[in-house]
């Protein structure tokens, strides 16, 4: 026989060369094995074979992966970023293209996964410069916070311009466009301010949706760590005409207010610092529809959440620190008035730094967006008597 000359076996080695690096599997499957993956290893030699298969696709696989973020848990979501990224960047560095026009579609599509719509759109930047003008100017209500913002800092760093040219009612009009989108409190911290040297004050606790008036009773017993899960009297009823026994002798309800920007209600400035104590505050929020909602707070101190007489969500952690939005949960407005109740908790501890005794409560949609109350309720301090009427009436309902 005769033997194969150099020319056959150098066709031969290419041949079998492309052959070793040709994916052998539908991504589809291969994706599928990488949201399989789970806690403590589960699933983790699988999706590594998988990973190293995706990767070896074009980039015209991209848009299926960034689809398949949509219901991946945050594991699985971390390896097919690893994907996204070592074939988009192979493909860049070969000088292959990426698929731009996809990839700008997924980017606009504000209902896909929105660490995946990032993803693509820091990817699309790398091949052109001119998406961020075209894309981030209409993002000024995303539900994507990152990308709001940047369309908020857009309209900002807009509105500077504007200041320094001596165009200022022009100032004023992007200033109250950049504050329509904002949600980060130190983006609408600067609005504020500008809008303020410009003549025009801003309404903090409005557009956050803080609810900064309350009804207050307490303290009950919290002493040695008792009362988070203690249920009194306020956890089984809500009536301002009752009074109940607390931890000093007869407690009733009172109402407070607060002026704060940020909703701040300080318990030991309105009342007393109460050691080892248990607090309730509870108030209404009228909502023109039913909507899902999410109720933000900050506290250091420990605390439960009701709403409507649900029990939302609680925390035993005391003086952590605080700070705007530092807790998130999820809920359900209905139509109408809605009671919010809140329990905190003080415990004992004499330090310096273990002494403050306060909340913040607000209203937003999921992306952060503050929810302004319906028209049947005034939230100010002067209208104390209608916000009574108010919640006497959907405490019977």
């Amino acid at each position: 026989m005769r033997k194969p000359g150099p020319w056959f076996l150098t066709c031969l080695a290419i041949a079998v060369s492309a052959v070793s690096v040709s994916p052998a599997a539908d991504p589809q499957i291969l994706i599928k094995t990488i949201k399989s993956v789970g806690p403590e290893g589960a699933g983790n030699a699988a999706a590594s074979d998988a990973l190293r298969e995706l990767t070896e696709y074009d980039a015209t696989v991209l848009p299926t992966i960034l689809d398949a973020f949509d219901d991946a848990n945050p594991l699985a979501a971390n390896w097919m970023r690893s994907a996204v990224e070592t074939i988009a960047d192979r493909e860049l560095r070969r000088g292959k293209p990426l698929p731009a026009a996809q990839l700008e579609r997924f980017i606009l599509d504000d209902r896909r996964n929105p660490r995946a719509r990032r993803l693509a759109y820091e990817w699309l930047l790398r091949i052109d410069k001119s998406a961020s003008d075209r894309l981030i100017s209409e993002m000024l209500t995303d539900p994507s916070p990152e990308f709001r913002r940047d369309a908020v800092q857009r309209f900002i760093d807009q509105g500077d311009q504007q200041v320094k040219s001596g165009e200022k009612s022009q100032a004023i009009a992007t200033y109250r466009t950049a504050l329509r989108g904002a949600t980060n409190d130190d983006q609408v911290k600067s609005i504020a301010k500008s809008l303020k040297s410009l003549g025009v004050e801003v309404d903090l606790q409005r557009h956050f949706g803080f609810l900064t008036e309350w009804h207050v009773i307490g303290p009950f017993d919290n002493r040695g760590g008792v009362g988070l899960e203690a249920v009194y009297p306020p956890e089984r009823e809500i009536n301002f005409d009752a009074a109940y026994e607390g931890q000093l002798g007869e407690v009733s309800w009172s109402q407070h207010a607060t002026d704060d920007d940020f909703g701040i209600f300080d318990i030991a400035k309105e009342l007393e610092n109460f050691k080892g104590s248990a607090m309730y505050a509870t108030t209404v929020f009228q909502s023109d529809r039913e909507r899902e909602i999410e109720i933000r707070l900050g506290t250091p101190n420990s605390w439960k959440l009701w709403l409507n007489g649900e029990f939302l969500f609680g925390r035993e952690e005391y003086h952590r620190g605080t700070k705007i939005d530092q807790y998130r949960v999820p809920g359900t407005l209905k139509k109408g008035a809605n009671r919010v109740t809140f329990k905190i908790c003080q415990n004992e501890q004499e330090q310096d730094w273990a002494q403050r005794f306060q909340f913040q409560l607000r209203v937003c949609d999921p992306s952060g967006v503050g929810v302004t109350q319906g028209p049947d309720v005034v939230q100010r301090k002067t209208e104390a008597p209608a916000l009574e009427a108010i919640a006497e009436k959907g405490a019977n309902e």
